[in-house]
């Protein structure tokens, strides 16, 4: 019999992401309520106990509700919210933050699905801070640049609201740089930071796709560092990985249409990039799918860990 799957939320952008993905699986079995009873919180939370793996697209507090639902309980569940990212008691979803982590999310019956911004850092980050490459405390900053898609449903309407004019903006509309953004938290923990970095977000007129850089002064890396080691640390670290592609170093894409923050969209790829400055600085650059890698994706290929199915199972086949 073939594995249930339960999507709580499935209406939104992330959940309606998910359902393509999973759409003509023969190895699942997607459990669905009625339109009519979407809300309802008791037809919501039957399905989700007769489910082997709730995916939950919810709102944070709505999120945490559901997982109070789960209880104990033989469900297993992927929260695709920012609410439980770095609580006790749950497992990070993303395979590829250590060799062995894969085999943590296999075991879980908790886990977290990763941020969009944040899955760019940490796989950036994590690999040269683990070779003390990149000291823990450095003071970075993270520019990054998404598409509207990323703000869900509100954000999508007014950026599509012929109206506003937005789709004609000829530049990136930076936000949240007076506030603290939501993932900052797992940026810090997942990439081994211990300093928090500076985080400035921007919007683009483009629905989905996101480009990731952090600019490294050469006065901040531990001393004799080389852009060269740098790109080897990454290139070892995700070697034979899927859905993770390190650029050539003698890739030198620097022109104006280089770093295309939509270049991997409707992918689970991410790709990531090593840039070095004559005077020794050094940018990282990851470019993703928001929706793809950054999201829905993600909580297919942690689904399908979960459930012991091929990783890659409804996601391989996706261009890349």
């Amino acid at each position: 019999m073939n594995p249930k799957v339960y999507i709580d939320g499935q209406a939104g952008t992330t959940g309606l992401r998910i359902r393509e993905l999973l759409a003509g699986r023969q190895d699942v079995t997607l459990l669905t309520v009625a339109e009519k009873h979407r809300k309802d919180p008791g037809a919501r939370r039957e399905r989700l106990l007769e489910a082997d793996v709730a995916i939950l697209c919810l709102p944070d507090d709505a999120a945490r509700e559901a997982a109070e639902w789960a209880g104990n309980g033989s469900t297993r569940l992927l929260d695709a919210s920012t609410a439980h990212r770095v609580a006790d008691g749950w497992t990070y979803g993303l395979a590829e933050l250590t060799p062995e982590h894969r085999n943590n999310i296999r075991n879980a019956r908790l886990v977290s699905n990763p941020g969009c911004y944040p899955t760019g850092v940490v796989l950036l980050l994590r690999p040269l801070i683990d070779a003390g490459l990149v000291p823990a405390t450095v003071p970075l900053s993270v520019h990054a640049l998404s598409g509207y898609s990323g703000g869900g449903k509100a954000l999508i309407e007014r950026w599509e609201d012929l109206e506003s004019g937005l789709q004609a903006l000829p530049f990136e509309a930076p936000y949240a740089l007076d506030k603290i953004h939501k993932h900052i938290p797992e940026m810090n923990r997942y990439s081994g930071l211990s300093v928090e970095p500076q985080f400035v977000p921007s919007v683009g007129a483009f629905r989905c796709g996101m480009r990731v850089q952090i600019p490294i002064n050469a006065a901040l890396m531990n001393s004799g560092v080389s852009v060269t080691q740098l790109h080897a640390a990454l290139t070892a670290r995700y070697a034979g990985e899927r859905f993770v592609r390190v650029g050539a170093l003698s890739d030198e894409r620097t022109g104006e249409q280089a770093f295309d923050p939509r270049a991997c969209n409707d992918t689970n790829t991410i790709e990531l990039r090593v840039v070095g400055h004559p005077n020794g600085h050094v940018v990282l650059i990851a470019v993703l799918d928001n929706l793809g890698k950054g999201a829905s994706g993600a909580a297919v290929q942690n689904m399908n860990l979960m459930l012991g199915l091929d990783e890659g199972a409804g996601l391989d086949a996706l261009a890349a």
